[in-house]
């Protein structure tokens, strides 16, 4: 399984992290380890002081492809669900200062949280959804795919340019505004418009 994840792909974000917006899509990749699913805890890495929560529509891709047209992107997929994609954000700003490769503050073990999966059927349009994610109880993250830069298919189009999709992998598509810092004891709770995707503790 590969995960891919997307950066940069909602405008407002890019404001609150005072970046350009991109003129294709930011591409970068996490380790399968960094897999975390069944609402199982987030244990807080010692490495890093600023862990940051950035939650984002994720897909799961259902067929093998390779170059594959954006018009049929749609067929590469059947399942969507809600994510988390942890940011060691003070690692992350070390790393881009020093010019190194930053995939430590992204890939890292239990960094990719995956929710629970339901048809794309069940969604009247995809570029059309409603998300938020809740900390101890407060809504501190909303977004709707209608925002994206880029949309879910033009993602897959692109990714399966340079990589062999294959099925069982994961695209994360990008955060909206309003990213921020996660503490030992919270409760993350995610959803997609009232549907609960996730619901795990910090620890």
């Amino acid at each position: 399984m590969k995960i891919f994840a997307i950066g940069q792909n909602y405008v407002e974000h890019n404001k609150e992290m005072d970046s350009a917006d991109p003129l294709e899509p930011i591409v970068f990749m996490k380790a399968d380890t960094a897999a975390l699913r069944d609402n199982k805890p987030f244990f807080h890495p010692d490495f890093s002081e600023e862990i940051h929560y950035e939650t984002e529509l994720i897909v799961r891709i259902n067929r093998l492809g390779r170059n594959i047209s954006p018009r049929f992107a749609h067929r590469y997929y059947e399942e969507i669900s809600l994510g988390v994609d942890f940011t060691a954000r003070d690692l992350q700003r070390r790393l881009k200062r020093e010019g190194k490769p930053w995939e430590i503050c992204k890939a890292f073990d239990n960094s990719a949280v995956i929710g629970n999966f339901i048809p794309k059927d069940e969604i009247d349009d995809i570029q059309n959804i409603d998300f938020h994610l809740d900390l101890n109880g407060n809504t501190v993250q909303q977004g709707n795919s209608k925002d994206m830069i880029f949309s879910i298919d033009e993602l897959i189009a692109y990714i399966s340019k340079f990589f062999t999709l294959k099925i069982g992998d994961i695209l994360f598509t990008g955060t909206p505004a309003g990213v921020g810092k996660v503490n030992i004891g919270d409760r993350l709770q995610g959803y997609i418009f009232e549907k609960k995707m996730f619901d795990f503790q910090v620890k």
